[in-house]
């Protein structure tokens, strides 16, 4: 009897433990909750910062500066350009920052896909170090060749390169670069060969392009299109599976080298572990300054693609994207050295 006064004495003492335990764990959820909101509806209260991994001029830092001229978060958006290594300096800035939505990077295919392929040393984690936010764009690279080449289609430039094995010289903004896989690409297609220069960025290539030191770069389009149509340079193709509306009197390589095709690609990521109500907000404006009418039409006109996303559906594309570009880079045989 005594056994079971003490039972009974135990298991209210333990039932009611249990209940404010179970007090305790909502109150710190609904505390937790209402953090997650706070910090929404705090966020920012200070500026931003928005790293281009490549010098100004090209196409990942006009939609960086688009995002900063457009956005509408009550505090500024500060471009801050950190070149080299093809990406990966000013990507493992943001990869080692605070996971608290005040530093984020303008990743391209090549900072968020290609170089852990191609590096054998990493900085960063492509996928662990990041939260990715929206993918924002996408674009052919044009193909394009010094004035005084004596080529004007893809097949003509296949056969010069065969005639003249290791002649010509293409350049890129960086190892690891979409400009630069997609030369190691077309090389590895065409059975020829070349040199790689790399650069720390565009405004260090174009004047030796001009110049004849290197004679061709698969450049991005908003970049290169510009100057082909003003005939600085001569634009020979395009890199994706399909023609630019920007740019429909060029075809693409593809349609002389057929299964050819290299998508450069432009999203924001901000650091591991940052919390989803910010990533939300910002996706939110993401969606919004690039859906703006004249925002989309100034795309156009530079021959990128909007393509806008969640967090989530970036996610998956990132990794869809790192298992076809490490295939690439084996079949190149393409390092970073």
């Amino acid at each position: 009897m005594q056994f079971s006064k003490h039972f009974a004495k135990s298991n209210r003492r333990f039932g009611l433990s249990l209940i404010g335990a179970v007090s305790l764990v909502s109150s710190l959820g609904l505390g937790i909750l209402a953090s997650s909101s706070a910090m929404a509806q705090a966020y920012p209260n200070k500026p931003i910062r928005l790293v281009v991994t490549f010098p100004t001029g090209g196409a990942p830092d006009i939609l960086a500066r688009l995002f900063s001229e457009k956005a509408q978060l009550g505090q500024p958006v500060v471009i801050d350009n950190k070149p080299g290594a093809g990406g990966n300096i000013g990507s493992d800035v943001v990869a080692k920052s605070p996971g608290d939505g005040y530093t984020l990077v303008m990743g391209t295919v090549g900072t968020h896909s290609i170089n852990g392929a191609l590096y054998e040393k990493m900085p960063y984690d492509m996928v662990k170090n990041f939260t990715p936010i929206s993918l924002i764009a996408s674009a052919p690279n044009l193909l394009v060749v010094n004035n005084d080449l004596p080529v004007k289609t893809v097949n003509e430039l296949i056969a010069y390169m065969k005639a003249n094995p290791n002649k010509l010289s293409f350049g890129s903004p960086g190892i690891g670069t979409s400009v630069h896989m997609s030369g190691e690409l077309f090389k590895s297609m065409t059975g020829t060969s070349m040199t790689h220069v790399p650069y720390k960025g565009r405004q260090f290539f174009l004047p030796d392009l001009l110049g004849g030191s290197i004679q061709l770069v698969f450049d991005n389009m908003p970049s290169a299109l510009p100057m082909a149509k003003e005939g600085k340079i001569r634009a020979i193709a395009q890199t994706t599976a399909k023609r630019s509306p920007a740019a429909p009197d060029v075809p693409t390589v593809a349609e002389s080298l057929p299964g050819f095709e290299a998508t450069t690609w432009f999203a924001m990521f901000a650091p591991a572990n940052t919390p989803k109500p910010v990533i939300d907000k910002l996706n939110a404006e993401v969606l919004r300054v690039f859906k703006l009418p004249d925002v989309a039409e100034r795309l156009k006109t530079l021959g990128l693609d909007p393509v806008l996303s969640s967090s989530e559906e970036l996610g998956k594309y990132q990794a869809t994207e790192i298992v076809k570009w490490a295939k690439v880079v084996k079949e190149s045989g393409a390092k970073a050295e």
